[in-house]
């Protein structure tokens, strides 16, 4: 049992004391013989009341515990690689990276429903895409939409990019609610071919409660082919590679290769596991560590509420308001005597 008072404490006590008082006073004083006052009973019935009045006022609840079915205490962080390399076409046979990670964000938002989401994507440089929302229609339609960056644009790539933009995102979070769980997942090739060493994701690892940093690609490496708003992605020519050329023959194709010491180097710092995506497959199986009732029982999805219990002292209220309308009825129609 617990008080939630109905009004602020002074303005109780400002209200419930002097009457209280009042009350009190007048059934002593209603004692002594040689005071003219309405009967003591009266009196202790209406001291009754008040302080029934009173600790109404002061909202006796009690709590009670429920979980929230509606909005997980989940947020869902997609940081998204969008460099010309993710176009390559290595995934599930000849299709490109990036109908990989198309999969697995909607995969990923049907896994984990009512939770917050959002998108960070990077290729030359690092932009929010979506902040965080509970609007999984809105995650997955821009899954479905979205592009690589034009390949005339491209200054390479580096794994650090988003690195600025997603410990921004992740200190956002944690201060509006802070009792939330944060799940990072980093979807990319992991290859570098900007100049420069990548920064370490390290110091985001505290911030971070789960997630996955999810490569795509093969050791085979694929072919990409050139991108851009005027260009039919169909008649597309693909990139070629100057550097492996050989005299007397056709320029060869640009590869890809997939830079898995680099994802893993990535999902060290972040403490979440690298997973090397292929093909199609499920996406629970990247989120079976995330377990409701875990999340439920150190209290991120509980929420507290309180009952107020008023009805008892409201039913004694009007039984004594019943007993002083009784009487008070009794004596108006009770004869004072005739003068003669």
């Amino acid at each position: 049992m617990s008080l939630q008072p109905l009004l602020p404490l002074w303005a109780w006590a400002l209200v419930f004391v002097p009457l209280a008082a009042l009350t009190t006073w007048q059934a002593v004083r209603a004692a002594r013989p040689d005071v003219a006052s309405a009967p003591r009973i009266a009196w202790v019935r209406r001291t009754g009341a008040v302080l029934l009045l009173a600790v109404i006022g002061l909202g006796p609840s009690v709590p009670q515990t429920s979980r929230d079915q509606t909005v997980a205490a989940l947020d869902v962080f997609f940081v998204v690689d969008r460099t010309g390399s993710m176009a390559a076409e290595d995934y599930d046979g000849e299709r490109q990276r990036l109908d990989g990670v198309r999969h697995d964000i909607t995969g990923l938002v049907g896994d984990l429903p009512g939770a917050r989401y959002s998108v960070i994507s990077f290729d030359s440089q690092a932009s929010r895409q979506l902040p965080l929302t509970t609007d999984a229609r809105a995650i997955r339609s821009w899954a479905e939409t979205f592009r690589q960056e034009i390949t005339l644009y491209s200054q390479g790539s580096l794994t650090d990019r988003p690195l600025d933009e997603l410990r921004s995102a992740l200190e956002g979070a944690a201060a509006d609610r802070p009792a939330n769980m944060r799940l990072v997942f980093f979807l990319s090739d992991g290859e570098q071919t900007a100049e420069g060493e990548p920064r370490s994701f390290a110091e985001l690892a505290p911030l971070v409660d789960g997630g996955a940093v999810l490569g795509y690609g093969t050791a085979e490496g694929g072919r990409m082919k050139e991108y851009g708003p005027d260009i039919d992605p169909e008649t597309a020519d693909y990139l070629i590679d100057p550097t492996r050329a050989v005299v007397g023959e056709p320029d060869p194709d640009a590869l890809s290769i997939i830079d898995e010491e680099t994802l893993r180097a990535t999902a060290d710092q972040l403490g979440v596991a690298y997973v090397h995506r292929t093909a199609p497959t499920p996406t629970a199986e990247l989120v079976a560590g995330v377990d409701p009732e875990q999340v439920a029982g150190d209290g991120r999805r509980e929420i507290t509420a309180f009952r107020p219990v008023l009805w008892p002292f409201a039913l004694a209220l009007v039984v004594l308001l019943g007993f002083e309308a009784w009487f008070r009825g009794t004596s108006i129609g009770r004869p004072l005597g005739v003068r003669a």
